[in-house]
């Protein structure tokens, strides 16, 4: 008898004040962009995007809790979206637009380590991997293009996921061993924030080249967190872009030897 899918959890984005031509006023949205599900599902996984769980929403922890959800998954992806507060960090916004989701913050930090205590993997794509960061006792840098110097464009909004850049793979590194025989590749660059100071106990596994912002990190502590800056989602139909599946399967390896435990 073959063994059922594999159910990963997909945290969700938040939308607190949607647009009144969506037709929701006065209501949050929490969403997911379907590449992300798409690219789990094309692996043989489930994917269930995971709802936060607050008072404020009618909820009692007595009746439903983070513990419960983590329970019946196997793993977690952190997807993109907005930026991480910097009072998450302990720091104060330096500009109003990037305040970023305190309440996402929150609802992602406990998921992450409640995924962390039961055992399973968690993967942080672009956000996910700066919020790993700072759950960790990472700082971010609010704005790379204003902020470290000499960095390249990491972001583009008119090419948006056709902005391109290459990345170097730390000697040595977990990451650089999914993608043996090369010490490089290209990847998509959506993101204007990167990780600052790292987080405890993490260790950094890519950089870009020639500006050397942070690119991936993992934890080197007893379970599976890695995170990348760009969208390996995005990377379909060929081309020059670096392959995804490694660092999916990889994730969906160690989920699958966690269910087995």
């Amino acid at each position: 008898m073959s063994k059922a899918p594999l159910r990963i959890g997909l945290s969700a984005r938040l939308l607190h004040t949607p647009p009144a031509e969506l037709g929701f006023p006065g209501k949050s949205l929490q969403y997911l962009e379907q590449s992300m599900a798409h690219w789990i599902m094309s692996h043989g996984a489930l994917v269930l995007m995971v709802p936060t769980i607050g008072q404020h929403l009618g909820l009692r922890r007595a009746q439903i809790s983070v513990h419960d959800y983590v329970k019946a998954l196997d793993g977690l992806v952190l997807q993109g979206g907005a930026d991480v507060s910097p009072t998450t960090y302990r720091q104060d916004p330096l500009r109003p637009e990037w305040t970023g989701d305190r309440i996402r913050d929150l609802y992602e930090i406990e998921l992450l380590w409640e995924f962390v205590i039961q055992g399973k993997p968690v993967l942080g794509v672009c956000r996910g991997a700066q919020l790993i960061n700072v759950a960790c006792g990472g700082t971010l840098w609010q704005d790379i293009s204003e902020y470290v110097p000499g960095a390249g464009a990491h972001r583009d909004a008119d090419l948006y996921d056709k902005h391109h850049h290459d990345i170097d793979f730390v000697a040595g590194s977990h990451l650089g061993a999914l993608y043996s025989g090369t010490p490089a590749g290209r990847v998509n660059s959506i993101h204007h924030q990167a990780v600052r100071d790292l987080g405890s106990d993490l260790r950094i596994e890519a950089y870009s080249r020639g500006d050397n912002v942070v690119e991936a990190i993992r934890w080197l502590g007893n379970g599976y967190l890695f995170g990348c800056q760009w969208h390996p989602e995005f990377h379909g139909g060929g081309g020059d872009l670096l392959d995804g599946s490694p660092i999916l399967q990889d994730f969906l390896n160690a989920a699958e030897r966690a269910r087995g435990d």
